[in-house]
């Protein structure tokens, strides 16, 4: 096992210390590399998968209703596709649309279990098909169940491991614990429940599933779609030990800034039937937008040999194209900072979270007038390469969207950068939002995503957060 370099005196035994000795190890005597290479390709060529755009009419036990026209499951579990309509105001600009969205109000439960194996944190990670994931299979956390899943609603097989998660919890100790919000453009109100549990005593092995330490996860973060998202998201709970100090904004300034946004701007929202929604239109194969821009919901046949169920059918929504997520940092006082935008997307839960600095599709974005154009486009579109601290692409959720990626991107950016921002933006701090994830509400996903990135890139560094 190689590790590049002995945590400060005094941490190992704290938790921000032991996963820094995690993501120090670059390798592993448990599972060394190449051995995670070869059961990670053997994962996506010996395992059978099968996904199929098909007509909704090839929809089982899907249906769309005759009074609203909304796409719902026969059981009326799982989720829906339904409509919905907004009204936005803020500094005198008044916005209003409406659009399909995924109605799924359930819970449910991501989680990664951890052990130590010879003093070092190692993760436990499945290799998990997603019907719409690109090279459909990545590396998932421990657990990866909606609420339906794991309690048998799916009449599928049990959920592995799952009892590490839920009460008694005789075999676990959780170690962080929080709901988290997910797209927001595209999920009403959705929210998991993200968690990271230590295993106690031994953890029965399966050969979907590989134990690998935070090292080797950062170094998986940056090749594309290999880590998925919901891991992403439950990564970027663990504690910085780095990359703190002396900060622009106090914890309490940037949540006030924060909470006056979300006083002052105004978003309203209300369930529509699907057959109401205005400018979108219902085909055979697809519900579509009348530009082409934002997405489009698709019906597929997926059949899976190592699924709780082998063979189903689902809606899918398809982004129109690959997004772009990134956050500047600046040095200020020789301590980093990120710029993060309060963004309000249609189904967010509480008015408004912060997101990246920019989060946007580029090219519905550009289409657009200049004025309107996502702040600060033109600066990452225009980036030069050396600045680039991270650059990857990732894909989202692949239960429910297809093919959905993201650029992300961490650029770095000189003392020129003006101090002064509008006031939806706000300079914080890696250790600042650190905090803030560990509470709901607070941090978009693609925030998450970026904190685990920017995590990776600091660990590979030699700079441990």
């Amino acid at each position: 096992m190689t590790i590049t370099q002995a945590a400060p005196p005094g941490v190992a035994t704290s938790a921000a210390g032991r996963f820094t000795l995690s993501a120090q190890a670059l390798d592993s005597a448990v599972t060394p590399n190449a051995v995670f290479r070869d059961w990670f390709d053997a994962q996506r060529r010996t395992n059978r998968y099968d996904v199929r755009r098909i007509p909704f009419s090839e929809l089982v036990g899907w249906h769309f209703e005759d009074a609203t026209g909304n796409l719902v499951h026969d059981s009326g579990q799982f989720f829906s596709v339904e409509g919905l309509s907004l009204r936005t105001e803020w500094d005198g600009h008044e916005h209003s649309w409406s659009q399909p969205i995924i109605n799924q109000p359930e819970v449910g439960i991501l989680g990664i279990v951890v052990k130590e194996f010879d003093g070092v944190l190692h993760c436990l990670m499945q290799a998990k098909m997603e019907p719409g994931n690109v090279d459909t299979v990545q590396l998932s956390p421990t657990v990866q169940a909606t609420r339906s899943n794991y309690t048998g609603v799916h009449k599928g097989a049990a959920v592995r491991y799952i009892e590490y998660f839920t009460p008694p919890r005789a075999r676990s100790r959780v170690l962080y614990d929080s709901l988290q919000s997910e797209q927001g453009s595209w999920f009403l109100r959705k929210r998991n429940r993200n968690m990271l549990v230590e295993a106690v005593g031994d953890v029965p092995p399966h050969e979907d599933f590989v134990w690998l330490t935070l090292g080797q996860i950062n170094q998986l973060l940056y090749e594309s779609n290999v880590i998925n998202m919901d891991a992403r998201t439950v990564l970027s709970m663990i504690p910085a030990l780095t990359g703190s100090g002396p900060s622009l904004h106090s914890t309490e300034h940037v949540l006030s800034r924060l909470t006056e946004i979300k006083a002052r701007r105004q978003l309203v929202q209300r369930t529509i039937p699907l057959n109401r929604v205005q400018r979108w239109r219902r085909t055979d194969h697809e519900i579509v937008h009348d530009t082409g821009h934002h997405f489009t919901v698709i019906a597929a046949s997926v059949a899976a040999a190592n699924r709780e169920v082998k063979s189903w059918t689902q809606p899918l929504l398809a982004p129109a194209e690959q997004g772009l997520s990134a956050f500047l940092i600046r040095r200020i006082g020789g301590v980093p900072h990120l710029l993060a935008h309060a963004r309000s997307e249609a189904g967010v839960l509480d008015v408004a979270e912060l997101g990246p600095t920019v989060q946007c599709q580029p090219g519905r974005a550009l289409s657009l007038p200049r004025h309107q154009q996502p702040r600060y486009l033109d600066v990452v579109l225009g980036a030069d390469p050396g600045r680039l601290l991270y650059d990857t692409v990732q894909s989202e959720e692949g239960g429910r969207f297809h093919h959905a990626g993201n650029r992300y991107v961490l650029m770095e950016v000189g003392e020129e950068f003006p101090l002064d921002v509008p006031e939806d933006f706000t300079w914080v701090t890696a250790s600042q939002l650190s905090g803030l994830v560990r509470h709901s509400n607070y941090l978009n996903v693609e925030a998450r995503t970026l904190l685990t990135g920017l995590r990776a890139a600091w660990s590979l560094g030699g700079v441990y957060a």
